[in-house]
């Protein structure tokens, strides 16, 4: 039989390549959207269908994590088979501006639809989005055993939504799994997040649209690796016979300095000459090193990442070059892989 399966988040970048890798093994994806005045659903245009077509297996519904009652009620009408959690706030720099805000949606917002989950009375599969932002200042490498000790009010969301799926799970015997993945990219990265704000803003300076780019703190250590290979690793958690949680990285040390190199290198420019400081882009409290330890993963799930920091750096330079060349001469350009 066909599974189905809900993801919030659907219009972000995992939950993007989530949705294309489901509709592939044949799934009906249902995905949870916030209401807005204005689109925001480019990630998933290429395959949204419309409620008049027949055999429709990708449906989008108006929702939000902050809304228990209609959590209730969607998981009533879909019944899925399979849940992923996906929906947050999740700019590590915004969570100081908007603490508050933060801890409802990422913290709060993931123990809704548990409950949710509990009080339609279905019975699911739960995935959710843990992040390795919750080791913090723990030092690296960070694995499943790694003590938390989170730097950003992110940070400390995740670590209430992570506890609050396992006590889930042992509480009610839920089918309840934490995949903390640490940095992914890809060309459908949000543009104000580090690697994706480097990566256009080479196309954009090599297109002679942009001269400088303004950036925080350089030695910053990141774990980075590629989102559609880290959205399989979502999708085999919730296959195997027992719970449990895991670490999905590629234990490759990379700072921000070095992924600048790599991307301004690959287009022939020298960061040097075009990138800035602005302090307005460090965070109150950093993260200086995380580095994640997926050993679990590749013995328990068979997963294991191939794509590596520099090849990514190349894949989202390649892509933000296309797309700024269609911007300039007036044409549409698909969001690459």
């Amino acid at each position: 039989m066909t599974k189905t399966a809900l993801i919030t988040g659907v219009t972000g970048q995992d939950g993007s390549y989530l949705s294309e890798l489901l509709l592939e093994k044949g799934y009906t994806v249902h995905g949870l959207v916030r209401r807005s005045s204005s689109f925001n659903t480019e990630r998933i245009d290429h395959i949204y269908q419309g409620p008049q077509e027949p055999g429709r297996r990708f449906v989008l519904h108006h929702a939000d994590l902050c809304d228990g009652v209609a959590l209730v009620n969607l998981l009533r009408e879909i019944q899925p088979d399979e849940v992923y959690n996906l929906g947050a706030q999740s700019h590590v720099r915004v969570s100081f501006d908007a603490p508050l805000y933060t801890g409802d949606a990422t913290g709060l917002g993931s123990l809704r639809l548990l409950e949710a989950v509990r009080a339609a009375g279905i019975d699911t599969r739960f995935y959710q989005a843990s992040s390795s932002e919750m080791f913090g200042a723990t030092p690296p490498p960070q694995n499943e055993g790694t003590p938390f000790h989170p730097r950003s009010p992110y940070g400390a969301a995740k670590v209430y939504a992570y506890w609050s799926t396992v006590n889930y799970r042992e509480a009610y015997g839920m089918y309840a799994v934490n995949g903390i993945l640490f940095n992914h990219e890809s060309p459908r990265r949000g543009e104000t997040f580090v690697t994706r704000k480097i990566t256009r803003a080479v196309a954009r300076i090599k297109a002679g649209l942009q001269r400088e780019l303004y950036l925080g703190n350089l030695d910053a250590v990141r774990d980075w690796g590629y989102a559609p290979e880290y959205v399989d690793a979502m999708w085999r958690m919730l296959q195997q016979d027992e719970p449990t949680d895991y670490v999905v990285a590629t234990g490759v040390a990379a700072t921000v300095r070095e992924f600048l190199e790599t991307a301004f290198g690959h287009a022939g420019l020298d960061w040097r000459e075009h990138v800035r400081h602005d302090a307005k882009y460090e965070r109150p409290s950093e993260v200086d090193a995380l580095i994640g330890d997926a050993s679990k993963a590749e013995r328990l799930l068979g997963w294991k990442p191939e794509v590596r920091v520099e090849e990514l750096a190349r894949i989202m330079v390649d892509a933000d070059v296309r797309q700024v060349t269609a911007e300039l001469a007036g044409t549409a350009v698909r969001v690459d892989r």
